[in-house]
C-alpha cells in the first residue's frame, strides 16, 4: 500500500518550527529532550530511497545488498541496484540494514492510580523511533468493562501517533456482551489478542472461571490469549504482610510478590490453556520460576509463547533498595525486577529459544507521580521505560556478547512479533513488498543512556548511565527517514493503525489436536439398562 500524506499533514510539515536538542523547550519533562505535539524536525519529503552497500539482515538470512524504497514500500533488495537521480541515497557500507523493531508490549497514556503515564502516543512513539522501533502494540483498557468504549478512548489517544501501531484488548469481566464485543474486535477492528490479568486484585484481576471462559472464546475466534501471570490473591496478602512489618518503601513491592507467585500463576494459566487447547502468550516473564513452567510446557508440545522484557534482561533488583526514594521508586514494576540470577536465566532462555521475543512494558510515570507512594509502596504507579532503549540494549546484551546471532536479533526484536500477531511479512522483514520500516545499525558505534538526552517525557531512566556498543543511526518508518544524525523528524498524525487478522501460525493444527483428543476418549460407553 502506498503511503500518502493528507493536505493538513503536508501543511504541518511546511509550517512548524524545528527546535534542535540543545535549545528546545523542556515543556513536558524536567530532564530529557521533550517536545510538544507540533512536531519535531522535518520529515524527509523524498518518496524514493536507496540504501546502498549494507548487510541486509532478515530472521533467517543475511546478504550484502541494496534496498530500494518507493512510496513507503520496499520495491527491491538486490546487489548493485541502479536508480534515477530523484532518489535519496543512504550509504550503509559496513553497517546492518534490518527491519524496524516491533515492541509487542507498551502502555502509552495509560490511566492508573488516578493518574496517567506521561508518554502518550506521540512522545512515546517518537522515543521509539529514536531507538529503532517502528511499530508497537498497545493495550486497550476497557471503560467500566466495555470493550467498545475502551477502544473508542484509545482511538482518540492514538490520533497523534507518529508511527504505526496496533492494539491488544484487556478483558476484565465476561458476559454475553463482552463475548459479542470480542467477536467485533476480531472481525471488524483488527484486534487478534486479548489479555487477562491474574494480578491487581479488585482492579484488573480475573478469576479462574473468567479466565476459562476467556480462553474458550479466544480459541473460537482465533485470537491469542495473553496473561499477566502473578497470583493476585497471594500478592494482596504479601502486601498486607509487608505493611504489618513496617516495610513501606519500594523494596516492599518486590518482597510482596516473590518469584514463586509468578511461577504459580504461570503454571496455572498454562494448564488451563492446555485444558482448553488454545495458544497462550505469557507477558513480561521475569523469573526462573515462570521460565521453567514455560520451558516444560513447550517441551511437551504446548503452544506457549514467553515474552521477556528488556528491564528483566538488563537489570537486577538492587535499585529497589536504594536509600533515595526517587531512585528506588523508578524501578517499581510488576512483576518486579528480580535478582541477577533471574536475568541471566532469561538471557539464556532467549538465546536457546525457550523465550521467543523481547518487549518493554513501557509505562512511565515521572518522579512526582511515583512519589504518590512515598509512604506506601502500594500507591507507587507501576512501570519503567524501555521503548527507546530496547533495540540498543538487546544488541549489546545479546549480540555483542555472542549469545545470539545477528539474524536471531532480528527475530526476537521484530520478525517473531510480526509472525505471532499475523502481520508478517508486511512487517518484520526486508523483502520486496514489505512496508519500508527499516533501521541502519552501526555495530562499531557506541551509545549512552541518560534522562537528559532520552526522548521520553519522564524525568528518570532506569538505565541511567548505561553504555554499550551498537547504535541505530538511521530509522526509516513508512519510507520516511525519521531518525538520522541524532535528529528526530516526526509529525503527529502520520502513524497508521495496523489491523491484525486472527488465526496466526500458532493455531495451525489445533483442530487436528482436538479431533485426536476426542477420538482418544473411548467415550461415551454404550451401556444396556437392566430389564429387571
Amino acid at each position: 500500500m502506498a503511503y500518502h500524506f493528507s493536505l493538513s499533514l503536508l501543511l504541518s510539515l511546511l509550517l512548524f518550527t524545528y527546535f534542535p536538542p540543545n535549545s528546545q523547550s523542556n515543556q513536558f519533562c524536567e530532564a530529557g529532550i521533550g517536545y510538544d505535539e507540533v512536531g519535531y524536525g522535518i520529515s524527509s519529503s523524498s518518496t524514493k530511497l536507496l540504501i546502498k552497500g549494507g548487510t541486509v539482515v532478515n530472521a533467517h538470512h543475511q546478504e550484502i545488498a541494496d534496498v530500494y524504497v518507493k512510496d513507503g514500500i520496499i520495491v527491491a533488495v538486490k546487489p548493485n541496484l541502479r536508480v534515477g537521480d530523484d532518489v535519496k541515497v543512504i550509504d550503509a557500507t559496513g553497517k546492518f540494514v534490518m527491519p524496524g523493531g516491533i515492541d509487542p508490549h507498551t502502555h502509552l497514556a495509560m490511566e492508573a492510580l488516578n493518574t496517567e503515564s506521561v508518554d502518550d502516543f506521540f512522545s512515546g512513539q517518537a522515543a521509539a523511533l529514536a531507538g529503532g522501533t517502528t511499530m508497537h502494540i498497545d493495550f486497550v483498557i476497557p471503560v467500566n468493562g466495555s470493550l467498545i468504549a475502551g477502544l473508542e478512548a484509545y482511538e482518540k489517544k492514538a490520533k497523534k501517533s507518529c508511527m504505526d501501531y496496533g492494539f491488544h484488548m484487556v478483558i476484565t469481566k465476561f458476559d454475553d456482551i463482552v463475548s459479542r464485543d470480542m467477536e467485533i474486535m476480531v472481525k471488524e477492528k483488527g484486534i487478534n489478542s486479548f489479555k487477562f490479568f491474574l494480578a491487581y486484585k479488585g482492579v484488573l484481576m480475573v478469576n479462574d472461571e473468567l479466565l476459562l471462559e476467556g480462553l474458550k472464546r479466544c480459541k473460537s475466534l482465533g485470537a491469542l490469549a495473553m496473561v499477566h501471570a502473578e497470583n493476585g490473591d497471594a500478592v494482596f496478602e504479601g502486601q498486607k504482610r509487608m505493611i504489618q512489618l513496617g516495610i513501606t518503601g519500594p523494596e516492599g513491592h518486590a518482597l510482596s510478590r516473590p518469584p514463586l507467585l509468578e511461577g504459580e500463576a504461570t503454571a496455572r494459566a498454562i494448564r488451563l490453556a492446555g485444558f482448553v487447547n488454545t495458544p497462550l502468550y505469557v507477558v513480561h516473564v521475569m523469573s526462573i520460576d515462570a521460565l521453567e513452567e514455560i520451558a516444560k510446557a513447550r517441551k511437551s508440545g504446548q503452544r506457549v509463547v514467553g515474552e521477556p522484557v528488556v528491564s528483566g534482561l538488563a537489570l537486577d533488583d538492587s535499585g529497589l533498595w536504594d536509600s533515595d526514594f526517587t531512585t528506588a521508586s523508578k524501578y517499581v514494576m510488576s512483576p518486579p525486577i528480580r535478582a541477577s540470577v533471574h536475568g541471566k536465566a532469561l538471557q539464556d532462555a532467549l538465546s536457546n529459544g525457550v523465550l521467543q521475543l523481547v518487549g518493554t512494558d513501557h509505562c512511565v510515570f515521572n518522579s512526582t507521580q511515583k512519589a504518590f507512594g512515598i509512604d506506601d509502596f502500594r500507591k507507587i504507579p507501576n512501570g519503567v521505560n524501555g521503548i527507546e532503549e530496547r533495540m540498543h540494549l538487546v544488541w549489546d546484551l545479546m549480540v555483542e556478547s555472542g549469545q545470539i546471532s545477528v539474524t536471531d536479533y532480528v527475530r526476537v526484536t521484530s520478525t517473531e512479533c510480526a509472525r505471532i500477531f499475523n502481520i508478517y511479512p508486511r512487517k518484520g522483514a526486508i523483502i520486496a513488498g514489505s512496508d519500508a520500516d527499516i533501521i541502519i545499525l552501526n555495530p562499531n558505534s557506541t551509545f549512552e543512556i541518560n534522562a537528559r538526552s532520552h526522548h521520553s517525557r519522564t524525568d528518570t531512566n532506569v538505565y541511567e548511565g548505561r553504555r554499550g556498543k551498537g547504535k541505530v543511526e538511521v530509522t526509516i518508518a513508512g519510507g520516511r527517514v525519521v531518525w538520522e544524525n541524532n535528529e528526530l523528524k516526526v509529525v503527529p498524525g502520520s502513524g497508521k493503525y495496523i489491523e491484525m487478522a486472527p488465526f496466526s501460525y500458532l493455531f495451525s493444527g489445533i483442530d487436528r489436536a482436538d479431533a485426536s483428543y476426542l477420538s482418544s476418549l473411548n467415550a461415551p460407553v454404550k451401556r444396556f439398562k437392566s430389564t429387571t
